[in-house]
């Protein structure tokens, strides 16, 4: 099914992508309807344009690929599926998310990740092409993190106080030196490549999806940034 949402409210754009019968959705002319494929499950929607705030809220299984940026709080607490976004997203992208995946080709907004957590097989993952800005894996309790930074090479990959409250899960930042504000309660191991295993993976993953070549990010130096076993955050929310 194809809907032109031109001048469409954003409730009669989610109730038609909901009751669709198709498997595949095409939006064409999006400007900023929220809440697209909150909840859904079981399609493929593609968008093309520029989806408003919380796209793929609740995502429950459906795959959304994105034609262009994305507004904020990206895939907000989605539980499964996988939201792949050929420009930028803005602050908050995966919110609170607890399973699925987000690849990003662009940039990220302050707050990503913010909240991520795992349970059992249920991993989520957000893969950055480019940088991402402050607080990124702000209160983190699980899942993964990879910002690659490809856009504008040689700027910092991320904005201040990465990890802020990190009590659980991984970041990984390909880059040469680490964050200035780095807090504390985070901590730092360099790899001078990536090795196999799930996030080489994942970053194979991203680069199939934006035809970049995974040889040379592999190649590449990473930080991997995990909380501090001292970390006081972590005796907040774990037992001992």
């Amino acid at each position: 099914m194809r809907i032109d949402a031109e001048g469409m409210h954003f409730a009669e754009l989610d109730r038609m992508v909901r009751e669709c019968p198709d498997g595949e959705v095409v939006i064409e002319n999006c400007v900023g309807q929220r809440y697209i494929a909150a909840g859904l499950s079981g399609k493929t929607v593609t968008v093309n344009g520029t989806p408003g705030n919380a796209l793929g809220a609740y995502l429950n299984g459906a795959e959304i690929y994105v034609n262009g940026n994305a507004q904020e709080a990206t895939g907000d607490t989605m539980n499964g599926g996988e939201i792949v976004v050929g420009g930028s997203v803005g602050d908050a992208a995966g919110y609170a998310m607890r399973g699925g995946k987000i690849f990003v080709r662009g940039n990220a907004g302050y707050r990503c990740g913010i909240h991520m957590k795992a349970y059992g097989a249920n991993r989520p993952a957000i893969v950055i092409g480019g940088k991402a800005g402050s607080f990124l894996g702000e209160y983190q309790a699980g899942g993964v993190i990879v910002v690659l930074g490809l856009e504008e090479e040689g700027l910092p990959v991320v904005g201040n106080f990465c990890g802020t409250g990190m009590h659980g899960g991984e970041i990984y930042l390909r880059c040469n030196s680490l964050p200035a504000t780095l807090p504390a309660q985070v901590k730092a191991e360099l790899l001078p490549c990536m090795p196999e295993g799930e996030i080489a993976e994942l970053i194979r993953e991203w680069c199939k999806k934006f035809g970049k070549d995974a040889a040379k990010l592999l190649c590449s130096p990473y930080y991997k940034l995990t909380p501090n076993s001292d970390n006081p955050y972590r005796q907040m929310y774990t037992p001992n």
